[in-house]
């Protein structure tokens, strides 16, 4: 199909974008990548007045270290990401997880701040960005705001961001000595979408105690979330297989799980609890990886 009609503007600074954007209000629609915006576009899903391209605007596509944080502007390419030196170096749980994203032109195109303000309930970044506790930079007419990721996901296809701020950067933590990630999904055959998707970063000290320990599952239910139950039992203890699989049992508790053509209920919770204990171990074994 043919999109219905549409003014566009490609502004050359975030101020500009901003005005446009809150000078349109509901009536706009910002592009990134365009892998979801454009399919809505062509279905008559979507129908703005004004469609405002954000691809011109220097900085947003930037990957930059800033002493123990690593920000990542909301325009970065997954395969930017997953090519990253810096990132395979300090983050490496977001390469992980971009080799997990869509195909390769998918990957050459799509962004990551597209994905996140998308909100599918199946996409892989936000399990990362949550395991991670990143933090979302948000820019509107009043100014910027800071937005831990446990607070940025709302419901399916729902975010905190409001119709006059866009995303422009996000920020994760530096790696230290001692840390492993992994990311491990069962994916959708036809779309490479996450059935239910794990990503996990952790940190254990000499004897394998864990120190520090984020769990991030999307996929399960309506909003990605953390499985804080499975942090809990982890953190402060030696990682053994047994503690693992029983850490890991926790990882749909006190969530209802999503139910479609792809997977029932339980068997949702299932692949939670099977796909938590691989990325753990997996995250386990990496931790020689990382040395600073």
């Amino acid at each position: 199909m043919i999109p219905a009609a549409f003014d566009y503007v490609a502004p050359r600074t975030l101020d500009e974008a901003v005005s446009t954007l809150a000078g349109h209000g509901a009536n706009a629609k910002l592009l990134a990548g365009g892998h979801s915006l454009l399919p809505l576009l062509k279905l008559r899903l979507a129908r703005p007045g004004v469609l405002i391209d954000l691809n011109r605007i220097p900085g947003l596509k930037a990957v930059r270290q800033q002493d123990d944080t690593i920000a990542i502007g909301a325009l970065a390419t997954h395969y930017q990401i997953e090519s990253s030196q810096l990132l395979k170096k300090r983050c490496p749980l977001l390469p992980q997880t971009a080799r997990e994203v869509g195909d390769v032109q998918v990957r050459n195109r799509g962004t990551i701040g597209g994905s996140l303000i998308h909100a599918d309930p199946s996409a892989d970044w936000p399990a990362a960005i949550l395991a991670l506790g990143s933090e979302l930079k948000l820019r509107g007419p009043k100014g910027e705001r800071i937005i831990g990721a446990e607070d940025f996901f709302r419901g399916a296809m729902a975010t905190v961001i409001e119709p006059s701020e866009i995303l422009t950067e996000i920020r994760v933590p530096v790696f230290r000595r001692r840390s492993g990630s992994a990311y491990l999904k069962m994916a959708q055959q036809a779309s490479g979408f996450a059935v239910v998707g794990v990503a996990v970063w952790l940190r254990v000290d000499a004897k394998r105690r864990c120190e520090e320990v984020g769990v991030g599952i999307t996929g399960l239910s309506d909003k990605p979330a953390r499985a804080h139950t499975v942090e809990e039992r982890l953190r402060g203890n030696k990682l053994t297989s047994k503690l693992i699989e029983a850490s890991a049992a926790q990882a749909a508790e006190g969530v209802a799980p999503l139910e479609d053509l792809y997977a029932a209920a339980p068997f949702r919770a299932h692949l939670a609890r099977v796909y938590t204990a691989r990325a753990i171990q997996q995250a386990l074994r990496r931790t020689g990886d990382v040395r600073r």
